[in-house]
């Protein structure tokens, strides 16, 4: 068991909690934040430790877990750096792993900020996690060893699944994973379906089963997805007529065209 410090008190380490704490995970847990209505709120909710001072949270952390804005990252870590340099010996026998979760901070940027007492890992979980069908991706620095990898893989492996990927794919990822795909998605569809004469439920509902159930039995299932699509959509029936006509007014074209803005903004939050 390991000492887990989350810096930031905020949705995704709420997320994150409930997974671990979903995954009856052994890890002890611990969460740092200025704000301590929400150390309070953490703590009832979970049953976790709490440390309101940033400098007892990170002695204490052998993984510390960065979950603040992007435009919160370098003040926090220059205060992190500050402390580590006081610690005089340095940490006994080990040396922090620390996992920053924030979009479009690269590694080589977390390395300038703390250099040689961090080993540093970036992943990029789903507020799915809470309830332990989360997806995250891990990426690692070429000299982070093999023991450390595995122990933020199998971390975030407590809520859901996990892929490694390059980090210069990682813009690209945060851009598509993101649930909010489905919710707008399910959100749009239920309008249209209220217009054309549902209640609100029973288009919410219809327009659930249209998108979750229909994912579902692509990931557990055997066939492709070209193929269920084939299968769905009967060519002169209702579905082809229905998809048919999103193509032509410019669905693909739009996701495509969001996909694109959604890069360019994580790249302009990177300064790159």
């Amino acid at each position: 068991m390991s000492t887990v410090v989350f810096l930031g008190g905020g949705r995704i380490t709420s997320a994150m909690l409930a997974g671990l704490r979903l995954g009856k995970t052994r890890h002890r847990l611990v969460v740092h934040d200025r704000n301590r209505d929400k150390l309070r709120d953490l703590k009832k909710r979970y049953a976790v430790a709490v440390e309101p001072d940033l400098s007892r949270a990170v002695k204490q952390a052998e993984v510390l877990i960065v979950a603040v804005r992007p435009s919160s990252v370098g003040e926090l870590l220059q205060s992190v750096g500050k402390i580590l340099e006081k610690v005089n010996p340095p940490l006994p026998g080990r040396k922090p792993l620390a996992v920053c979760l924030a979009a479009s901070v690269p590694l080589r940027a977390l390395s300038k900020q703390i250099g040689a007492p961090m080993q540093w890992a970036r992943a990029m979980p789903s507020p799915l996690c809470r309830s332990g069908h989360g997806l995250t991706a891990v990426t690692f620095p070429r000299a982070l060893p093999r023991a450390d990898r595995k122990r933020v893989h199998d971390l975030f492996a407590s809520f859901g699944q996990v892929i490694e990927i390059p980090e210069s794919k990682f813009d690209a990822f945060t851009v598509t994973f993101s649930c909010s795909h489905g919710y707008h998605a399910l959100a749009t569809l239920a309008q249209a379906a209220q217009e054309a004469g549902l209640d609100r439920n029973t288009a919410q509902l219809a327009s659930a089963h249209a998108l979750a159930d229909g994912i579902i039995a692509w990931r557990e299932g055997k066939q492709s997805l070209e193929s269920l699509l084939d299968e769905a959509a009967t060519p002169g029936g209702i579905a082809a007529a229905t998809a048919a006509k999103m193509d032509a007014v410019g669905y693909e074209r739009a996701v495509r065209q969001g996909v694109a803005a959604g890069l360019r903004r994580a790249r302009a939050n990177a300064g790159k």
